[in-house]
């Protein structure tokens, strides 16, 4: 008996993996809702066959349970079904997936994660067990959720997860007093980090970053070119340069100005002429970040990617709002009037090592915060309108 649990038992885990892969198709692609993998097979160990894949649509609809049942066909009747995220037990536009499972006559359900979702949070695992479908829930950690953490975050925390990446010399710098612009990361690394942004929704630089480099902050990988994120930049003066790339693009790839300074005033005009975008930013300490924070799931952010440069880093890691950290650890040296790493970015605290590879000559390494930070209640919005987004 033990050795026929520890052989279905492996096989979860290894179908799990697949759903999970298929999952990665969609992220970025699925509007407020995850993107979910779900996989029906027949049989088990050596004689396993898959007979339905489906991953949540473009758009968020239909969920990835229904598009593998439309693909299983009659052969879904007697199968084991993997999903990656507990099947929702709400009606929308369409009746509950866990009914859709139960109506299909899968006998066994595999569910990678719990669902937080008020209307669901163990709705769908009731239906399926009150069916007597035999449901297997797994712990819910690690590289499943990664495809849908931005959702996760927005119902625990009420806003993005976030992730802070940053390049580093040899010698613990991120770049050269004066703002002149020098290359610290290798060209395959760099291909990473724009893998990184096709799958975010939204970049945040600071006005720094934004003056010294004048970037474009879009996705240039191979066919992903219309996956490119939402960019913001914080500049709470309004002092990004008009004719700035992030400024003259912003009619084709969106461009939010967080600032102090009145978004209806005469100073944001051109801005707006251009193409752009203003919030309105109260300040620049923890709770005007966490309030920009808040104000994003509203218009479909539910991941951010912060590549700004220290000044920014250092506020978000003050602020306790960075869920993940990316460090790429170059050998390049810049020695002397270099701009030192901000502190907890090399050595992160209550942070734990998750990720680490070789891309070129460059190491690179992802932190995830050990301990979620504690959920707090989202700020008024008084002074930074969810509808200005």
């Amino acid at each position: 008996m033990a050795d026929s649990t520890d052989r279905q038992h492996a096989d979860d885990e290894r179908f799990m993996a697949v759903a999970r892969r298929l999952s990665l198709r969609h992220v970025g692609l699925t509007a407020e809702n995850p993107s979910v993998g779900a996989l029906l097979v027949q049989g088990s160990g050596a004689t396993a066959r898959v007979v339905g894949r489906g991953v949540t649509a473009w758009g968020g609809r239909p969920h990835a349970e229904r598009v593998a049942l439309a693909d299983a066909g009659a052969d879904a009747r007697g199968s084991t079904a993997y999903v990656t995220l507990e099947p929702c037990a709400h009606h929308g536009r369409t009746s509950p997936c866990a009914d859709s499972l139960v109506e299909a006559g899968v006998s066994r359900v595999v569910v990678g994660a719990p669902d937080p979702d008020p209307r669901v949070n163990g709705r769908g695992v009731e239906i399926l067990r009150a069916a007597g479908i035999e449901v297997r829930c797994l712990s819910g950690e690690g590289v499943v959720t990664r495809p849908f953490e931005g959702f996760l975050q927005r119902l625990r925390f009420g806003r993005p997860f976030v992730t802070l990446k940053m390049a580093v010399s040899r010698d613990g710098f991120v770049g050269r007093l004066g703002g002149e612009r020098i290359g610290i990361s290798g060209r395959i690394a760099n291909r990473q980090v724009h893998l990184l942004r096709a799958n975010s929704d939204a970049i945040m630089v600071g006005v720094g970053t934004a003056v010294a480099d004048d970037p474009l902050l879009t996705c240039r990988l191979p066919g992903l070119s219309g996956r490119s994120p939402i960019r913001i930049v914080v500049d709470p003066q309004l002092r990004l340069p008009l004719d700035a790339q992030l400024v003259t693009t912003a009619r084709s790839v969106p461009t939010l100005i967080a600032s102090t300074r009145n978004p209806d005033g005469a100073e944001a005009v051109p801005y707006r002429r251009a193409g752009c975008r203003l919030l309105r930013l109260s300040g620049y300490d923890r709770d005007d970040l966490r309030r920009l924070l808040h104000a994003m799931p509203s218009a479909g952010v539910q991941t951010l990617m912060v590549e700004g440069g220290p000044v920014l880093a250092a506020a978000f890691l003050e602020a306790e709002l960075v869920d993940r950290i990316v460090v790429i650890r170059s050998p390049v040296e810049i020695r002397s009037s270099g701009v030192a790493a901000p502190d907890g970015v090399l050595a992160p605290n209550n942070f734990r090592l998750a990720r680490r590879e070789r891309f070129g000559d460059d190491d690179w390494s992802e932190w995830e915060r050990i301990e979620p930070c504690s959920p707090e209640s989202s700020p008024t919005l008084d002074a930074l309108p969810a509808s200005n987004l």
